[in-house]
């Protein structure tokens, strides 16, 4: 079947389920966590697909989270799609599509560094917070830290909360028609801020947001929320077992991979409304739907399930 119906049936799915929160939680699932992961181990033969310089070729799938439930995703085969800069605001805006009137803030890790990105997200008023490259380029326009502010975070130091204007390369092409970059200020200002763990000592972290109404606290509490992403992803690969796609063309591959989000929100529920962990979720979860299955086949046979195995 084409993968649109399955899309279609997951998104479907998600509406339903998210239609059980409350608008308090709904407030709270609003921070949409976006990462990606590359699976290549079964699909070395695909003729599309993104090379990993490992001689088999690569799928990329892109997950949007929103804390309970996977909201959004994309499966990416083309080469182009290796780069994080491109994968990335590709996911962000489907969702954003999809969503809207949102209110949602998007944070990502360090994959997201194009400048021309983030100028992208403020011409279009998606808010978001990325982690960037220590020792990036910019021009401090204001600064946000007064005279008797607080720096203790909690977990971080503040160092820098500062209005900025970031670098970015033109594209210029040469006298002889080869194409170089000049660096340039980017047009539009973001906020940089800068913490420095208490626990590794001389270890700072760099985040830049288009947000300039919330505490930096709250900023750097967005990205450690992030690492939700990160244990949904372990799920899926170590309990749902999506690592180990069986297709070996790109429409088999996303038909898999809905297949496994729709059975994953499933799970979640199941964990949410039994306030249990990833595993006993999956197994019990697992093992009801194996005894509903039996009920079914009884009730069908007319209550001897031995018919069954005659038809």
């Amino acid at each position: 079947m084409e993968p649109d119906y399955f899309r279609q049936l997951y998104e479907c799915i998600y509406d339903q389920f998210s239609a059980l929160y409350s608008p308090v939680e709904k407030e709270k699932y609003n921070l949409i966590r976006v990462d990606s992961s590359m699976v290549s181990e079964t699909v070395g033969k695909l003729l599309e697909g993104i090379d990993n310089k490992s001689g088999k070729k690569a799928v990329k799938y892109s997950i949007a989270f929103d804390g309970m439930l996977p909201c959004h995703s994309d499966v990416f085969a083309a080469a182009g799609y290796a780069s994080e800069d491109m994968a990335l605001p590709e996911a962000i805006m489907g969702h954003v599509r999809k969503d809207d009137g949102h209110r949602n803030i998007y944070v990502m890790d360090r994959g997201l560094q194009s400048t021309r990105v983030m100028k992208a997200f403020n011409d279009q008023k998606v808010a978001f917070i990325a982690r960037t490259k220590e020792n990036r380029k910019f021009v401090e326009l204001e600064s946000f830290i007064g005279a008797n502010q607080d720096l203790d975070l909690g977990e971080s130091t503040l160092v820098r909360d500062c209005k900025v204007q970031l670098y970015t390369g033109l594209a210029i092409n040469n006298k002889r028609g080869n194409k170089h970059y000049r660096e340039v200020l980017s047009e539009g200002h973001f906020r940089l801020v800068v913490v420095e763990s208490k626990a590794q000592a001389g270890k700072t972290f760099w985040f830049l947001t288009n947000d300039f109404e919330c505490p930096a606290k709250e900023i750097t509490q967005a990205y450690r929320r992030r690492w939700d992403i990160e244990v949904f992803f372990r799920f899926l690969k170590q309990e749902l077992n999506v690592s180990h796609l069986v297709s070996l063309n790109s429409n088999g591959i996303q038909v898999m991979l809905y297949m496994t989000l729709i059975t994953a929100m499933m799970v979640l529920m199941y964990k949410k409304a039994n306030n249990i962990g990833y595993k006993t979720a999956k197994r019990r979860f697992s093992m009801e739907v194996r005894d509903l299955a039996i009920a079914l086949i009884v009730v069908q046979c007319g209550g001897n399930p031995d018919l069954f195995f005659k038809t």
